[in-house]
């Protein structure tokens, strides 16, 4: 499966609002999971009996399980959906162009540890020029600016996860 197809099926997983899908072909298993938070959901010790979900958000419902006393455990926290990191991101100025993640990966700002990141804030950047790389199943793909300016934000951290969609870097056009 190469970059385009792998594209193409997450834009048709955003269009269909699945979110969940699981994939084998050969000694490729490709597994995508939507709208959930990236940080790992706490264990709870549940008893059989189980009281009712209780929800919080539309993206996800914390099951509350009882325990020995019959108390039921605090819900976990739960992220605010990608879409609202995106709203907000653009919604700074009218003249920022937002680059956002074109897949599921981790953002790296440099092409390798301990180079000089490939832009920083302040930066002009041309279009076609690479920002950073996100890797996607061992692969390693540069992002290149789709506009011309200047760098006014980087929304991501390196070496930290980035999800489809989810905004990189501001460009100030010139």
């Amino acid at each position: 499966m190469n970059q385009k197809e792998l594209r193409e099926l997450i834009e048709f997983l955003v269009e269909k609002d699945i979110a969940e899908f699981e994939m084998e072909r050969g000694d490729l298993k490709l597994h995508i999971k939507r709208g959930i938070s990236l940080a790992p959901a706490p264990v709870l010790q549940a008893t059989p009996v189980l009281t009712h979900a209780v929800p919080v958000s539309p993206v996800a419902a914390p099951i509350i399980a009882a325990g020995a006393g019959g108390a039921a455990a605090e819900p976990a926290h739960v992220a605010p959906p990608p879409s609202a990191t995106v709203a907000s991101a653009g919604s700074e100025d009218d003249n920022v162009h937002v680059v956002k993640s074109p897949m599921v990966g981790t953002f790296y700002e440099a092409p390798s540890p301990g180079a000089p990141p490939f832009v920083g804030v302040g930066d002009s950047v041309k279009e076609g020029q690479v920002l950073c790389i996100i890797e996607a199943m061992k692969l390693m793909n540069e992002i290149e600016a789709d506009a011309s300016g200047e760098i006014a934000k980087i929304y991501a951290t390196n070496g930290t996860p980035v999800e489809y969609g989810m905004p990189l870097f501001g460009i100030r056009k010139s």
